[in-house]
């Protein structure tokens, strides 16, 4: 399956998040890896974009960046990809394990693994929601609460097509 299939079935068919369950995990990391880009660069862009606003705010930090030089755009890549990576797979992994608990409550047939790869496509509309509140800081305060519930909601809307335990 290709990304932008994933893409469109991780925004329209929770049918299509309980079948991807069975997807296999390198396709679900790679699927995940090509947000965390995404995320990485949108947040490089703002910061390459921004980066005389924040010097501007402290001394210190001019003549910290004027030894620096032109070192400090790699390192912040470097480190913005490692917080990015970071957050998503910690955000998959802890929304995995509600879904995990949900599956049990429901009494449906899954295991942590499977839950947790329809926890990657469904953190789609999430992560796009989270990009598009970084842009508006006054909706930012709640971006986080708004993109978990999204989150949830769509997890258990593919938690609905898991098959029944017997």
């Amino acid at each position: 399956m290709k990304f932008h299939q994933l893409f469109i079935a991780g925004i329209y068919e929770p049918k299509k998040l309980a079948a991807f369950r069975l997807l296999p995990i390198g396709r679900v990391f790679k699927y995940v890896f090509m947000f965390i880009f995404l995320f990485t660069i949108i947040s490089f862009g703002r910061f390459y974009l921004n980066d005389e606003l924040l010097l501007e705010q402290n001394p210190d930090l001019i003549e910290h960046g004027a030894k620096i030089g032109w070192l400090i755009y790699p390192m912040a890549l470097l480190l913005q990809l490692v917080i990015s990576t970071f957050y998503v797979f910690i955000r998959i992994t802890i929304f995995a394990y509600i879904g995990s608990l949900f599956l049990k409550l429901r009494r449906k047939r899954g295991n942590y693994l499977q839950i947790w790869r329809t926890s990657a496509i469904a953190m789609t509309v999430p992560m796009l929601l989270t990009i598009g509140f970084d842009f508006f800081p006054g909706i930012a305060s709640n971006g986080f609460l708004i993109s978990s519930i999204v989150h949830l909601l769509y997890i258990l809307s593919a938690i609905k097509y898991y098959p029944i335990q017997q």
